[in-house]
């Protein structure tokens, strides 16, 4: 079982670390074997490499499936012209769309990277502030599919290629049978689960306390029989916010206009939901045992380097591995 500390490929982002020897002291730091990097943006910096590389969490959109489909009366809706949507997806069609997503899977094999993450979801910014879903978990599902598909056709690619659960329509792990809908339409033989701890906690929108959440997750995991063995890794973190979910679906807020204005609303919003934070109970254990994932990646939020560490070790306090 490998250890992983959440990080992003992105030269401000990194201003923290002064090189690869640096990273990979604060790696150890972290009591943890590697990372799991997601590109954000322009790296010059060196500092990722195959020896510290352990995963990469892939390219995604929160909302992509009205694009996908080319359903331009979503599109307008959400977007408000053609122009922005086609700024915003840096495309014009799905070969265009495909590119940024293809271009993280041969970074994830250039680094020998043993895993990559692909989220299977789509909300709107719309959606995520009314809590009013557009489109079914299967829809996502087979689209994501579709998607996953075309990348890894033809690819000689290495990696295990494990799909995320969320907590808006796509695979939240609440059906087992779509669950395996999802496996069964991905044709990428070397393919699996990253169980996303937080995200699951998230999904019945009535978890406020750790305790309840362990429970669940643990439920979750069992209600998926011999699925289950398909969970290779897990993100490690917890959110509590039941509480704040079902405040927001009675609030009626009123979206900005601008899009971009409208992003960060909605984006603030998730932050709310899906915190990020570290486990503080032992019981957490409970939920390694049961699953034995081959990596375990610590998805912490935090705002700079020293929380960032405070907070990984406050979890690895609780699995009793500090």
């Amino acid at each position: 079982m490998k250890h992983v500390v959440n990080m992003v490929s992105e030269n401000e982002w990194l201003k923290e670390y002064k090189d690869r020897a640096d990273m990979n002291s604060f790696i150890k730091e972290c009591k943890c074997d590697g990372a799991e990097v997601i590109r954000g943006g322009d790296d010059n910096t060196g500092i990722y490499c195959p020896e510290n590389v352990v995963g990469v969490h892939l390219y995604f959109y929160p909302s992509w499936l009205d694009f996908w489909n080319m359903n331009i009366d979503g599109l307008k809706k959400h977007f408000g012209s053609r122009e922005i949507w086609e700024n915003y997806y840096r495309a014009t069609n799905r070969e265009e769309f495909l590119k940024p997503y293809q271009d993280d899977m041969d970074y994830a094999e250039a680094m020998g990277a043993e895993y990559a993450v692909f989220h299977i979801n789509d909300v709107s910014n719309e959606e995520v502030l009314t809590y009013e879903w557009e489109h079914t978990n299967r829809e996502v599902i087979v689209a994501a599919a579709e998607i996953i598909n075309e990348l890894t056709r033809g690819r000689n690619y290495h990696f295990k290629l494990l799909l995320e659960n969320l907590f808006t329509p796509g695979m939240t792990l609440l059906n087992p049978n779509e669950t395996e809908l999802m496996l069964n339409l991905v044709n990428y033989e070397n393919k699996g689960i990253v169980m996303d701890t937080g995200h699951l906690m998230c999904a019945p929108q009535n978890i406020t306390e750790e305790e309840q959440g362990i429970d669940f997750v643990l439920q979750t995991v069992k209600n998926h029989g011999e699925l289950a063995k398909y969970i290779k890794a897990l993100h490690l973190h917890q959110s509590t916010t039941g509480n704040f979910v079902a405040d927001l679906k009675t609030r009626n807020i009123i979206p900005e206009k601008d899009f971009y204005a409208l992003w960060a609303q909605s984006y603030n919003v998730i932050l709310n939901i899906d915190q990020h934070r570290p486990f503080t109970s032992p019981r957490v254990q409970e939920i390694l045992e049961l699953v034995e994932p081959e990596f375990v990646c610590h998805e912490i939020s935090a705002k700079n380097r020293a929380d960032k560490l405070e907070k990984v070790l406050v979890q690895m306090k609780a699995l009793g591995r500090i």
